[in-house]
């Protein structure tokens, strides 16, 4: 990973835990909870970007997406990539602007049908939206052409929440824990998940492990 795709992976993570719903940490809340990013910014293996492109990039990382945003305006919709469609939804989702950061994200996705991250942002929209069912056929196709995505399994989990499908949620956070075992929030929703189980001895469990993650994450 070269240095600005590191930094770019790195900004990404970062920006994951903005978009955090915060419930409480002894009790449990009554909707689900965890990790929803709208952005997925690590650069793809063997995507190779135009100088324009990686300008906007750099703009976009530096937080000066109206910058980024304008140079990707310059070339022309025949010139534009996958990544490129993907960089103009996640401004206009920033902007707020849902409906275009949608059409955006469609783009992208007729531009490059596998692209997995069009697929996913346009899933948490759907699924912040209360559109679980759309998004979760949104995120199946994300982990689909990237089979070890860990956001898009724990995604997944959240939209069977959403349609209290309490033991495919279960699965699918589990699939997200064996890719990714340090995120507490996964832990937290897996303790919800038992609970609305009846499991409540499994449910303490993982609502234990989460508390411990978060006090190491304080010190």
């Amino acid at each position: 990973m070269d240095n600005l795709n590191y930094l770019i992976y790195n900004f990404g993570m970062k920006k994951l835990f903005t978009c955090l719903l915060v419930l409480g940490i002894l009790s449990f809340g009554n909707a689900y909870g965890g990790i929803l990013p709208s952005k997925v910014k690590e650069q793809t293996q063997n995507i190779e970007l135009d100088e324009t492109s990686q300008q906007a990039r750099v703009l976009y990382v530096q937080n000066d997406i109206d910058g980024a945003l304008k140079i990707l305006k310059e070339k022309s919709e025949s010139e534009r990539t996958a990544e490129d469609w993907l960089m103009i939804g996640n401004i206009l989702q920033d902007k707020e602007k849902i409906d275009e950061a949608i059409y955006m994200y469609n783009k992208a996705i007729a531009a490059d049908p596998k692209y997995y991250k069009a697929h996913y942002n346009l899933g948490y929209i759907y699924l912040i939206q209360e559109k679980p069912n759309m998004a979760l056929s949104e995120f199946k196709l994300a982990v689909k052409y990237k089979p070890d995505f860990s956001y898009g399994y724990y995604n997944i989990g959240c939209a069977y929440l959403k349609l209290k499908k309490y033991s495919s949620a279960r699965y699918n956070f589990f699939k997200a824990l064996d890719l990714r075992a340090n995120e507490p929030n996964v832990y937290y929703n897996l303790a919800y998940t038992f609970k609305m189980l009846n499991k409540e001895k499994q449910a303490n469990s993982y609502l234990e492990l989460y508390n411990k993650m978060m006090e190491d994450h304080e010190l």
